[in-house]
């Protein structure tokens, strides 16, 4: 097998090769011509995965398992539907006790740093407006529209005391 070495990457122009992604996704499988061909595994760096064939490039047929094990079926989704809100943990173990209620779907939760906030992909910065993934290295700037959505929905890496509101009188 032909093969060559450019940065990250190690080619094999047929058979089966390795592509490191500079964003830590990796492809293990097949290729043909340089290309995702035959079958082969991405790894993303989250933990999860997506097993396919691939066929020059672009896969024809996969499945993706999140990185605790659930894996996601187009068909019959009962997963945090409308009626069922239980994290996948929760399914798989039971729900916590009174008092020690789950906030993530990870047991602890990801610990995050002050004046931060967690967005799913990794820690976000409101004041640089900066995202860094789980392991401190960049992600990408947030625009405008993903700051917003981050700073009313996702978990803060500090704590608000929250008592009861005066009542206003008109």
């Amino acid at each position: 097998m032909d093969k060559f070495i450019v940065g990250y990457f190690v080619f094999r122009l047929e058979g089966k090769g390795l592509y490191n992604f500079p964003t830590g996704t990796r492809y293990e499988g097949e290729l043909k011509d340089t290309m995702f061909h035959g079958t082969g595994t991405l790894f993303f760096p989250n933990g999860s995965k997506y097993q396919a064939t691939w066929e020059n490039g672009i896969a024809t047929e996969g499945q993706y398992t999140f990185a605790d094990g659930l894996e996601y079926k187009e068909e019959g989704w009962e997963y945090c539907d409308g009626y069922d809100r239980r994290f996948y943990t929760e399914i798989c173990n039971g729900l916590q006790p009174a008092g020690r209620s789950q906030l993530t779907n990870r047991v602890p939760p990801r610990e995050i740093p002050e004046g931060c906030y967690d967005c799913g992909d990794g820690f976000y910065n409101p004041i640089s407006r900066v995202i860094i993934d789980y392991n401190l290295k960049f992600l990408r700037n947030a625009d405008d529209d993903e700051h917003d959505w981050i700073v009313k929905t996702c978990r803060k890496g500090w704590d608000e005391i929250v008592g009861p509101q005066p009542q206003l009188t008109t």
